[in-house]
């Protein structure tokens, strides 16, 4: 199965990523091939609401930035993570311009490859969820119909139970 994992943090070695890598050890033991782009290490704008991607763009987005990696990993991915530290009650604002950004592409429909989605949250707090849970559920299981692998949430620090937790979802995967 091919994954593509986006890391929304911008801490290279803080819970998000910590996540992120424990999931994608458990991944590629089962033989899974996992594509992470870090998206706070990627110039991607926000969506300008143009229309050109529906309108001319047949599906394509009028800007050329670095969004054109993640465009390309959706073609071919069969799950897509979704990963982030909760800002203000939602997920950091380079993850959202990327989810923005799949108005281009995955609107009215995903690609046809892509049926799985789940969802990794780290938070300084616990029950600071629930508008981060709503934006996935709406978006990508509601809306695209994409199934629900789940939801990983890990208030305060990430503890080797959680890490252990997240491996072993990983290396369970079915295609």
């Amino acid at each position: 199965m091919e994954i593509l994992v986006l890391n929304g943090s911008p801490r290279t070695n803080g819970n998000t990523a910590k996540m992120v890598e424990a999931f994608c050890q458990g991944a590629q033991s089962a033989g899974h091939r996992v594509t992470i782009v870090h998206v706070c290490t990627k110039q991607i704008g926000g969506c300008r609401g143009c229309e050109y991607c529906h309108r001319k763009g047949h599906g394509e987005c009028v800007q050329k930035d670095d969004m054109q990696e993640v465009y390309e990993a959706l073609k071919t991915a069969n799950m897509l993570v979704l990963a982030s530290p909760i800002y203000y009650h939602g997920i950091s604002g380079q993850l959202k311009c990327v989810i923005d950004r799949f108005y281009a592409s995955i609107y009215p429909s995903a690609p046809r490859s892509l049926k799985k989605i789940a969802m990794f949250l780290s938070s300084g707090a616990p029950n600071q969820y629930e508008s981060a849970i709503y934006e996935y559920k709406g978006n990508f299981t509601d809306y695209l119909g994409l199934k629900n692998e789940g939801v990983f949430a890990v208030p305060g620090s990430v503890s080797q139970q959680k890490l252990k937790e997240l491996e072993a979802f990983g290396a369970t995967l079915k295609e």
